[in-house]
């Protein structure tokens, strides 16, 4: 915790970018009924019935400190969509010497992956792009990309999306706005914020931290 803390309150570096990825399940949902339009003075209505088309993926990083963002929607998680990933956001960042990305322990996300997708002399010098750190387990609110999945969630997915072209379509489409607009995020849980809140925890470590009553 303290580690990614510390990351997130470097200054930027364009050399450097913190880019923090993970993925997000989505299930396709189609509608039974053909849903009533909104019209002036009433909303849209849908039937509470609806028809499953599976699942698919939506993998996504977010560089915090600039709004750059990179999405990718496929039909699994496996090793193989998390190391072309990672190709694709070598290539967004070309004149980086490390990116430095913050994910969760995931027994994909691991250099491993790229050794079995891509030759030997490629997956070593894309793993050489990267500088890999990661969320404590069961801490996966440290990751800033949850915050961007978030509002995914509340402004994109809150309604059914049939399959996964208009998955792909509408997700893209919503990512690539707020590409545009440079939305970044501002994170204030800082290091300071964390020995304050969780003492009582740092004290059961070590007794030579003090417990820190809240304000």
């Amino acid at each position: 915790m303290e580690g990614l803390l510390w990351l997130y309150a470097l200054p930027y570096d364009s050399q450097y970018p913190v880019v923090c990825y993970d993925e997000r399940p989505c299930f396709l949902i189609g509608d039974i009924l053909q849903p009533i339009p909104m019209d002036k003075g009433r909303v849209r209505r849908e039937h509470y019935a609806y028809t499953k088309h599976g699942s698919c993926c939506v993998l996504g990083a977010v560089e915090a400190l600039t709004g750059n963002r990179l999405v990718q929607i496929e039909p699994h998680r496996t090793k193989r969509e998390y190391a072309y990933f990672l190709k694709s956001l070598s290539e967004k960042y070309p004149h980086a010497i490390k990116i430095r990305l913050v994910q969760d322990n995931l027994n994909t996300h691991n250099i491993a992956a790229l050794y079995e997708n891509f030759p030997a002399a490629e997956a070593f010098a894309l793993a050489q792009r990267f500088e890999f750190h990661y969320t404590p387990k069961g801490a996966s609110w440290l990751n800033m990309i949850e915050i961007e999945f978030s509002a995914l969630s509340q402004q994109c997915l809150n309604r059914r999306i049939p399959c996964i072209e208009k998955m792909r379509q509408e997700v893209l489409a919503f990512m690539q706005l707020r590409e545009q607009k440079q939305i970044k995020i501002e994170w204030q849980f800082s290091l300071q914020n964390a020995r304050t809140t969780f003492s009582r925890h740092y004290n059961n470590v070590n007794e030579q931290n003090p417990v820190k009553e809240k304000i």
